[in-house]
């Protein structure tokens, strides 16, 4: 009886542990997003890629100067594309359908405002 009873035990503990990694597994899962910006230059593309990798979830991020389409590369279970939206236009810059933040926008270097030709 209790050799019986031991043997579900250990075959319980191993299905919890089993789907513990399971679940942990889906929560590290990383996708990846394209946001169109309005970058138009190399410190644009600096600002937008430094700024961006501090973002709580993001595990990679490359910007495509000339298409200014920005790939990103997130954890799912720590941040959302709304969320890298908003923060793309927090540092001034549109992101998608999210314009810019007026304040950062403003503080941007006269050769990264979006009326500017791309260089």
């Amino acid at each position: 009886m209790k050799t019986i009873f031991r043997t579900l035990v250990a075959v319980f503990t191993l299905l919890i542990l089993s789907q513990g990694s399971v679940m942990a597994a889906k929560k590290k899962e990383v996708k990846e997003i394209k946001i169109k910006t309005t970058a138009v230059c190399g410190m644009c593309e600096d600002r937008l890629e430094h700024n961006m990798k501090f973002e709580k979830g993001v595990t990679a991020v490359d910007l495509d100067l000339p298409s200014q389409v920005m790939t990103i590369s997130y954890r799912a279970d720590k941040t959302n594309p709304d969320k890298l939206r908003k923060a793309i236009s927090k540092i001034g810059y549109d992101a998608d359908t999210i314009p810019a933040d007026t304040k950062a926008y403003e503080k941007l270097p006269a050769c990264c405002k979006k009326d500017v030709e791309p260089h």
